[in-house]
C-alpha cells in the first residue's frame, strides 16, 4: 500500500515538473510567434501537433545529411536521454524540457539551432509549423 502511494506520488511530481517546464513565458512567445507565422503561410493552420513533432523527432527523413537523418540521429530515440554529437562526440543536454527546462526559452538561440539543424536533417529549412510542432512535442517529453 505504501509502495503504490509511493509510485502514485512520484508520478504526480514527475507530471508536475513537465507541466512546470512547459509553463514559461518566452516559450509561450516564441509558440506563439510560430503560431503567426504558420497562420500567414498556410491559411488552414489550425494549431501544433505534438504527434507531427514526434515524427519530425524520430524521423527517418531524406534530403539532408545520410548520418543525420533524424533529430534522434545525434539526440537519442528518447528525448530525455543525452545526445551525442554525431561527428565530434561532444555530449547534447537532453531536448526534454522535462530534463532541460531552459530548452527553447531564448528566441535567438531557438532560430540558431533551426537554422543549422534542419538543413541537416531535412535539407531545407523548417516551417513555423514544424518548429512549433517540434517544440510542442519537446514540451510533453
Amino acid at each position: 500500500m505504501k509502495f503504490r502511494f509511493a509510485l502514485t506520488m512520484a508520478a504526480a511530481l514527475a507530471a508536475g515538473s513537465a507541466l512546470a517546464a512547459a509553463e514559461n513565458p518566452s516559450r509561450t512567445k516564441i509558440l506563439a510567434d510560430y503560431a503567426a507565422q504558420a497562420k500567414t503561410a498556410e491559411p488552414g493552420f489550425s494549431g501544433f501537433s505534438a504527434e507531427r513533432g514526434r515524427a519530425l523527432y524520430l524521423g527517418p527523413h531524406t534530403g539532408g545529411k545520410a548520418e543525420t537523418n533524424a533529430c534522434a540521429a545525434c539526440h537519442t530515440s528518447n528525448p530525455a536521454a543525452v545526445g551525442r554529437h554525431y561527428k565530434t562526440g561532444r555530449e547534447i543536454p537532453p531536448m526534454a524540457m522535462s530534463a532541460t527546462p531552459k530548452r527553447f526559452t531564448d528566441p535567438a538561440e531557438v532560430e540558431k539551432r533551426f537554422e543549422r539543424d534542419c538543413p541537416n536533417v531535412l535539407g531545407r529549412a523548417c516551417t513555423a509549423r514544424e518548429k512549433g510542432d517540434f517544440i510542442t512535442y519537446l514540451v510533453g517529453q
